[in-house]
């Protein structure tokens, strides 16, 4: 695992466990007529996009291990270049179908480095 890929996985988990937080008694209706809610969801998978879109250049065989990350850089592009574009219930259908695998995979991942280099290198914010 390259040693910036614990960084960019710990964002990947931090942020999808905070959409999966403030969605989980949430419904479409909900979610579609909720503007905050709307912005803090996209703004957390532009992060999750992006995070997963550095992985993809610096650690081709870690992002291989991460199911629907096309899908959600693909989202994150729509959500920053073609934001009048947004499928509203596509974004809702990623949360609940693939945001509880990312979260798995990421925490998977992160576990892993953490036993391979110990919890502080994985975390270190200088690397």
């Amino acid at each position: 695992m390259h040693p910036k890929s614990p960084k960019l996985l710990d964002g990947i988990e931090d942020a999808s466990s905070f959409v999966a937080e403030i969605t989980v008694n949430a419904t479409l209706a909900e979610y579609i007529a909720d503007r905050r809610l709307r912005q803090l969801v996209e703004r957390n998978f532009e992060i999750i996009g992006e995070a997963l879109s550095r992985l993809r250049r610096i650690d081709p065989d870690t992002i291989d291990r991460i199911s629907d990350h096309r899908d959600i850089i693909g989202l994150r592009n729509v959500l920053i270049h073609n934001y009048d574009e947004i499928d509203r219930q596509r974004v809702w259908r990623i949360i609940k179908e693939s945001l509880p695998i990312l979260q798995r995979e990421a925490a998977l991942l992160l576990a892993e480095a953490e036993a391979a280099w110990g919890e502080n290198e994985s975390t270190d914010t200088s690397q």
